[in-house]
């Protein structure tokens, strides 16, 4: 098998390098940047933006697999910084797979598309698209996914993965950022601090890719989507609060209203639209909503397609984190 996996380069795309290696299938990935550490792997590394439909055509030429993972991922930016990267970059992986007769195409979804502003809570895959937005990483990933799934037939067969907050040693997003402010005393617990939400593992997330490449065999499996997680929804701030105590780290007790957080958020959306400002705002209306509501999902459908079930588990993974991250200082 050769594969290739856009944003290979990325915290979940190295994995599912790795693991793919591990199978002993030829891999190539397409980043932006280049990757030393992943070529001495004996991977191949294209260096190229996903807009690009050369690049992404040169990448998939004799490939029989493409795991899709490169995203624009942020709570903020312009309506055009999403959609490039996050729609005109699947539809330039789509119409690569087409020309060069690839059969096989994994997406790299978010529970993010099933946003509405409220809470959710296992809910399973019939959920419709959501509304609303609030973001426009959201909304965009959302149309890529629905243009995913629209184009499985015979010929290509597509399917969308859903993972749900992804954690672990390597994250360079959520606990670094989680850790920053903490320290620098400016987090506060949004809402009553109750809110349940679904995590997923690296590992996990990394092994439910490449369960999708078998279950494309299934013809039920084929252009549907799937929520995965650990299903084990943890109470988020109280699993953000056991985190920094295992670092040494105050844990956050201030809490602010969601009313308060929505409203600051809009505020804050204001100033930087006005202002022109680069950086991303302390806080918006979907940070606001989505750390003070409950989402978690029901996962039942991958199990039964793709045979997916959590390897890690939340406080192996959490001790092999805490671990990581004292042994080598990254967080200090």
């Amino acid at each position: 098998m050769k594969a290739l996996v856009t944003g290979g380069g990325g915290f979940l795309g190295r994995y599912v390098v790795q693991k793919l290696c591990k199978r002993e299938a030829e891999v190539v990935i397409l980043g932006r940047s280049p990757q030393p550490a992943i070529e001495a792997q004996g991977v191949k590394v294209y260096q190229g933006e996903i807009e690009n439909f050369n690049s992404v055509k040169e990448a998939c030429q004799g490939c029989d697999v493409v795991f899709h993972i490169a995203a624009k991922a942020s709570i903020w930016g312009s309506w055009k910084s999403f959609f490039q990267p996050n729609v005109i970059g699947t539809r330039n992986v789509i119409n690569a797979c087409k020309e060069q007769g690839i059969t096989r195409l994994i997406y790299t979804s978010t529970p993010s598309v099933v946003f509405n502003g409220n809470s959710i809570e296992g809910a399973d895959e019939s959920l419709p698209y959501g509304g609303n937005w609030l973001s426009h990483y959201a909304h965009t990933k959302a149309i890529a996914e629905a243009e995913i799934l629209a184009t499985n037939n015979d010929g290509l067969r597509t399917i969308a993965l859903r993972p749900h907050l992804i954690w672990g040693i390597g994250d360079p997003h959520l606990i670094p950022r989680v850790v920053a402010r903490a320290r620098a005393g400016r987090l506060r617990i949004i809402g009553n601090g109750r809110n349940r939400v679904d995590i997923t593992h690296i590992d996990n997330a990394a092994d439910a890719h490449l369960l999708a490449v078998d279950a494309l065999e299934n013809e039920n499996a084929r252009g549907r989507a799937y929520f995965i997680s650990q299903d084990q929804p943890v109470v988020l701030w109280e699993w953000i609060n056991e985190l920094l105590t295992r670092l040494n780290i105050r844990p956050v007790q201030k809490k602010i209203s969601l009313n308060k957080a929505y409203v600051l958020g809009m505020g804050f959306e204001g100033i930087y639209k006005l202002t022109g400002l680069s950086s991303v705002p302390p806080m918006t209306r979907f940070l606001a909503v989505e750390l003070a509501k409950n989402h978690f999902f029901n996962i039942d459908a991958a199990r039964r397609d793709l045979g997916y079930e959590p390897a890690i588990n939340i406080e192996t993974g959490l001790n092999q984190l805490v671990e990581h991250l004292n042994k080598t200082g990254a967080i200090n």
